[in-house]
């Protein structure tokens, strides 16, 4: 199993749970998105103990995506956990790195 990080944009956050979770097989709705956004405001990428998790449990992947703002910053740290396959892989990676942008 690999693992994935980076940082997006915080504003990017919605749309990269909703493509990631197309990837694993999962139905990201406005019910995980609320879960999510409101764990996030109490996140700091700083300290270890105050990253939020979440599972993203699909038909064909199953991952653990960690979270945690950047203090001071607009920007998301994220880890992608559980990744068991090279194409998974490279699109978590491919995601990263355009939601990193603009």
């Amino acid at each position: 199993m690999a693992e994935v990080g980076g940082w997006i944009w915080g504003r990017n956050l919605r749309s990269f749970l909703e493509l990631l979770s197309h990837y694993v097989g999962y139905h990201f709705d406005a019910t995980d998105w609320d879960t999510v956004a409101l764990a996030m405001e109490e996140t700091n990428d700083e300290q270890a103990d105050r990253w939020y998790s979440y599972p993203l449990v699909g038909d064909v992947h199953e991952v653990e995506v960690q979270l945690a703002r950047s203090v001071g910053g607009d920007e998301v740290s994220v880890t992608v956990n559980g990744v068991a396959t090279a194409e998974l892989e490279l699109r978590a990676d491919t995601l990263l790195s355009a939601f990193a942008t603009g």
